[in-house]
C-alpha cells in the first residue's frame, strides 16, 4: 500500500477520531451493574461493537425486544455524558490535510445518530458522510457499514483506508476490500501510533 493509492479515508469514531474511551467504558460500567452482569466482560468485548451485539454476547437468548430496549438504555446512559469528551490527538490536524489534499473522508460508527452526533460536536469534528449503526442492517465485524461509506463518498471501497482502534473493525474493513490502519498495538496495513503517524504519511510525496 502507497499513500499515493489512497483515494478517500473511513474512519470509526469512538477511540479513533475521537478521544472517548472513559465515557464508553463508564456508561457499561453502570449498564453492568444495572443488569447483573460483571463489568469486566463486558468492557472486554464493548469496544467499537454495536451495543445490541455487546447485549447479545453477554446476555445471551433475551428476547429481542428485551435485547434492545437493553441496548437503548446504554446509549441513553451516553447520550450527555460528554465532559471529556475531546478530539484524538492529531485528529484536527488529519482532517486539515485531507482536505488539503481534496481526500474525501467519512465517519463510519457503532454508534446510533445522537450519539455519534453529540460526540463529534463535543470533539468539534463535523464530517462530510456520517454512517451509523441506524444506516445499516448489520453492524461490526460485518463489512456493510464501510461498504456504505464508500459508497456514499463515491470511491471504490478497495481505494479507501479504514483507520480503527478496535479489532471487530479492522475486521469490517478487511471484510470490506479496504486498506486498514490499527491504532492501540493492533494489526493492520498500517500500524500507527497515533493520528499524526497518518497525517506525517500522508504528507509525503
Amino acid at each position: 500500500m502507497h499513500a499515493q493509492d489512497i483515494r478517500a479515508v473511513l474512519f470509526d469514531m469512538d477511540g479513533t477520531l475521537v478521544d472517548s474511551d472513559a465515557a464508553v467504558e463508564r456508561a457499561w460500567t453502570t449498564w453492568s451493574t444495572e443488569y447483573g452482569v460483571e463489568a469486566s466482560a463486558v468492557l472486554a468485548v464493548a469496544h467499537g461493537s454495536p451495543a445490541e451485539s455487546v447485549v447479545e454476547r453477554v446476555l445471551p437468548g433475551l428476547d429481542p425486544t428485551i435485547r434492545a430496549i437493553a441496548a437503548g438504555r446504554q446509549h441513553e446512559l451516553q447520550y450527555d455524558d460528554l465532559s471529556d469528551v475531546v478530539a484524538a490527538p492529531g485528529a484536527h490536524e488529519l482532517l486539515d490535510l485531507l482536505e488539503q489534499r481534496g481526500l474525501p473522508w467519512a465517519v463510519v460508527t457503532s454508534a446510533d445518530q445522537r450519539l455519534a452526533k453529540a460526540r463529534l460536536t463535543a470533539a468539534g469534528i463535523v464530517p462530510p458522510v456520517l454512517v451509523t449503526i441506524e444506516d445499516i442492517t448489520k453492524g461490526k465485524p460485518d463489512p456493510e457499514g464501510y461498504l456504505r461509506g464508500a459508497e456514499l463518498l463515491g470511491v471504490d471501497v478497495r481505494q479507501c483506508l479504514v483507520v480503527e482502534d478496535a479489532e471487530v473493525g479492522l475486521q469490517a474493513g478487511k471484510a470490506a476490500g479496504a486498506w486498514t490502519a490499527a491504532l492501540k498495538g493492533l494489526t493492520g496495513d498500517l500500524d500507527l501510533t497515533d493520528l499524526r503517524q497518518l497525517a506525517a504519511l500522508l504528507t509525503v510525496p
